[in-house]
């Protein structure tokens, strides 16, 4: 399986924004971003402040490659699920946006039980959680409507998962998902709408990227 070993900050410097890949420490004055806003590369600082006219396949190219960033997801991957997404009922770009925060990782982030999608990743690689009272250990494991995601037994009795209760209490739930901090589970209450996903990414140009 391909694996991405440089500084993930590269990839919020390539976009030219924050994508939150690290968690909590993105929001304090140690993010990288903070302290180097332009583009990596040798020419990344000399071209700061005076971006070139970008073209529209640029343009879908960007868009494509800044979602496959935000949901850590390579691109062999992320074709097969925009070819899922263009087989199913509705617009594509909403489906395939769907489909991706409800695979198993981003669900674990989304209910704050990890402070970053990668983070998430690892553990459920690991096996700390369970589907309907099932090992899962497959992140991109598709999450349906009343699946319950629970923290696997063994593992609460770690020091992560012993402080987690207090860790998560700040994080906030969207409204498609339950949380019961108590018993460290969740609940998918629904697919999410279109309102409910991350606004600055645009999946429009990530369809016009693929329908070249």
């Amino acid at each position: 399986m391909a694996r991405y070993t440089e500084a993930v900050c590269r990839l919020c410097r390539r976009e030219g924004e924050k994508l939150f890949l690290k968690g909590e420490r993105c929001y304090t004055p140690k993010c990288s971003f903070e302290k180097r806003s332009y583009a990596p590369g040798m020419h990344g600082k000399m071209n700061a402040g005076r971006p070139g006219r970008e073209s529209d396949y640029g343009k879908q190219l960007r868009a494509k490659q800044k979602v496959r960033r935000v949901y850590g997801v390579y691109e062999r991957q992320f074709r097969r699920f925009y070819g899922q997404a263009l087989r199913m009922r509705g617009q594509t770009g909403p489906n395939l946006l769907t489909i991706l925060e409800t695979r198993l990782d981003n669900v674990v982030y989304r209910l704050g039980f990890a402070a970053s999608r990668a983070q998430a990743r690892i553990m459920v690689s690991h096996g700390h959680f369970l589907v309907n009272g099932q090992r899962a250990d497959i992140p991109s494991f598709s999450v349906k409507a009343d699946d319950v995601i629970t923290v696997k037994e063994k593992s609460k009795e770690t020091v992560y998962f012993k402080n987690l209760r207090e860790e998560a209490e700040g994080r906030t739930v969207p409204t498609w998902l339950a949380r019961d901090l108590t018993n460290l589970s969740g609940r998918m209450l629904r697919s999410p709408e279109r309102s409910e996903i991350d606004g600055n990414l645009n999946e429009q140009l990530v369809v016009e990227y693929y329908s070249r």
